[in-house]
């Protein structure tokens, strides 16, 4: 973790600080939104904490995921960001706070593919499209980007999950939202070319039985369906 990313936020058992001295407003609406994941990760006895990047971080994701000395860290980039303000501008304003749940959701999967140690790893017996040595990324690069993608397509999953379970009467409008994001301005094969993952759960039925098990279980059963159709 890089020395700027200074401000921590400990993980409290009651709503989150939408006070706390520099936190600011855009900050503290990324707060409130992702705090019931921030909860469920406390309960469950993942080892997350909450970093506040107090520099401009243009260009950056708003919301993402770092794993440093064995604890996952939920990064907010925010500060002279405008994708920070963007991605909340593309939300319904009464679908804000759920989209934003799904949003970290998607982050927890990150979190527990690293505490597993799974982390770019494969399902035993499942051998990876050959990477064609003509491409001109070259060999490395191609392969770290399918690992990567990969791991994006089982966050969406873990995202959708939180969704039929918390809110199943939203979740065909926040599926049609995460499609329209993954379809902004795809190209083809990128890190974010997750749609192989996402239609398989499009009316959700797939992921009904997360009411009684894991959202990550039930997300790594159907992560490993899509395997064979991804790009």
């Amino acid at each position: 973790m890089r020395k700027t990313l200074a401000v921590f936020l400990g993980l409290l058992a009651t709503a989150p600080i939408t006070a706390a001295a520099g936190v600011t407003p855009t900050e503290a609406r990324w707060l409130s939104g992702v705090w019931p994941a921030v909860l469920y990760a406390r309960q469950a006895g993942m080892p997350l904490d909450i970093v506040v990047q107090p520099q401009p971080t243009p260009g950056h994701a708003p919301l993402a995921l770092a794993f440093v000395a064995g604890r996952c860290k939920l990064v907010l980039s925010m500060r002279g960001n405008p994708q920070a303000q963007s991605t909340l501008d593309r939300i319904e304003p009464d679908l804000l706070h759920v989209t934003l749940e799904m949003m970290a959701a998607h982050e927890l999967g990150h979190c527990k593919r690293y505490l597993d140690g799974a982390w770019h790893g494969l399902p035993a017996g499942f051998v990876p499209r050959e990477v064609d040595a003509n491409e001109p990324a070259g060999l490395s690069a191609l392969a770290d980007m399918r690992a990567a993608r990969r791991e994006e397509g089982y966050g969406d999953l873990v995202g959708l999950a939180w969704t039929q379970q918390r809110h199943p009467r939203l979740y065909a409008r926040l599926h049609a939202w995460l499609v329209a994001e993954r379809m902004r301005d795809l190209v083809r094969g990128s890190h974010h070319d997750t749609l192989a993952w996402v239609r398989l759960v499009r009316d959700g039925s797939l992921l009904a039985t997360v009411a009684h098990g894991s959202i990550f279980s039930v997300s790594a059963a159907l992560w490993a369906a899509g395997l064979g159709a991804e790009p």
